[in-house]
């Protein structure tokens, strides 16, 4: 059998879209599945477009995702180089090629592919099947310009022949453009390669509306995701599923390793797939969930300085979807909110703001005679204080959770509140709040 080889050929011009991505990880998935190679390709003939220090964000994206190439610019491989700004003779040779076989003329300095003008061009695709185009429809393309630099389409065709790519994995996009390709590889006398055309990934509007991915959905690219605070892991984990599912299981979480497992190109789909927030949020708190408190304490290190780190991500790590949650959930423990005697108003718990004074203070001073401020004391305290009130456990916690807090819904309970703010403030912040109940 032919070796499986495919390739991620973008262009440096900016972040990588998660469209870009999923065709990356596509190609390296298939490959991986298949024992076969991975390669990087920069398509950087499009010199207008060019932003440079693209192709290093591209390498740091990719490894980031865990999307390691085979081959490319900075992996070495026997089909070097990997740049294509670096391979004009090459493009030169066959476009000359072409010209002496009648396939191709020169004009106006440019060298144009001829195409056939009756007929029809036929390609399969994986997930589309047969498609033909009438040559008709096909325009004489310009291979070569007058400044030496190849199209596109013209590049992308030499390179996958001579780099020996078996796979080409790209978007739907390209499948008005494949007949050209086609009839260069029939020109050439080389055999085509398998090609995969992938739907587009969609994003919807508020309004429910669905259209392609685009900044006004949200975060579009692997940084604006990490940036937001996604973990790698979970992003590659989602994206993987915009489009592809395994056989037979509703396994959703994937490590990288499974992900090679268990993909296989008759698991893609044809129809477009929506990237859902929501659905992220929930994959990302599962990698959360997951992870140690060590874990977890690393990777959101920046936020929580100045706390217990280890046990503030034992509370959070359960919490949130993405770290950049964190600050709103934290905030009350750097700085009260302002006062709110709605809040003490619990039907549930039958609690009212007279109701909350009575219980605060005989609850502040327990408080004041704990010595040592550690959580075991904090609940043996507050639990004999609820044992010996005869109330129930959620009427006694809600006034002193809104006084420490003035929030409703907190990381972690009164005690945790209590240890994590520190004896003095907690006083404070108790005796403040039955000031004002008063």
């Amino acid at each position: 059998m032919k070796r499986i080889r495919t390739r991620f050929a973008p262009s440096p011009t900016g972040y990588m879209h998660i469209g870009n991505l999923r065709t990356a990880l596509y190609a390296y998935l298939f490959a991986k599945s298949q024992g076969g190679d991975f390669i990087l390709r920069i398509e950087d003939t499009d010199r207008a477009r060019y932003v440079p220090d693209a192709v290093e964000f591209i390498e740091r994206t990719l490894a980031a995702a865990k999307i390691i190439p085979d081959e490319g610019p900075h992996h070495g491989g026997n089909f070097a180089p990997y740049v294509q700004s670096e391979r004009m003779d090459i493009y030169k040779k066959y476009a000359e090629q072409l010209v002496e076989s009648g396939h191709a003329y020169h004009e106006d300095g440019a060298i144009r592919q001829k195409m056939p003008r009756v007929g029809e061009t036929t390609f399969y695709d994986v997930l589309h099947g047969n498609i033909t185009i009438a040559n008709s429809e096909l325009e004489d393309q310009v291979l070569l310009k007058s400044d030496g630099m190849p199209t596109y389409n013209f590049a992308n065709v030499i390179d996958d022949h001579l780099m020996e790519v078996s796979h080409i994995i790209r978007g739907t996009e390209f499948i008005t453009s494949t007949p050209k390709h086609v009839l260069l590889y029939e020109f050439f006398g080389w055999e085509l390669p398998t090609f995969i055309h992938l739907a587009p990934v969609m994003g919807k509007a508020e309004d429910g509306t669905v259209s392609k991915l685009s900044k006004r959905h949200g975060a579009t690219s692997f940084n604006d995701l990490i940036e937001a605070g996604y973990l790698p892991e979970a992003i590659t984990n989602y994206v993987a599923l915009l489009g592809w599912s395994p056989k037979n299981s509703c396994q959703e979480i994937f490590s990288m390793d499974e992900l090679i497992a268990n993909f296989s190109l008759d698991g893609l789909s044809k129809s477009p797939a929506v990237f859902d927030y929501a659905k992220l949020d929930w994959m990302s708190g599962e990698y959360f969930k997951a992870m140690t408190d060590e874990n977890f304490a690393a990777v959101a290190d920046k936020y929580l300085a100045g706390y217990d780190k280890i046990f503030l991500a034992s509370l959070l790590k359960t919490r949130v979807a993405k770290l950049s949650d964190i600050p709103a959930m934290i905030a009350f423990l750097k700085e009260l909110p302002p006062f709110d005697i709605e809040l003490f108003t619990n039907k549930r718990n039958k609690v009212t703001p007279q109701k909350s004074a009575e219980i605060l203070a005989p609850a502040i001073k327990i408080l004041e005679q704990v010595d040592l401020w550690t959580l075991d004391t904090l609940n043996e305290k507050i639990s004999a204080f609820v044992a010996e009130s005869g109330l129930k456990v959620g009427a006694v916690m809600w006034p002193l959770r809104i006084a420490l807090s003035m929030q409703k819904v907190t990381p972690g309970g009164v005690t945790e509140i209590l240890y994590l703010l520190g004896k003095e403030t907690s006083l404070d912040r108790l005796n403040a709040a039955l000031e004002k109940l008063q």
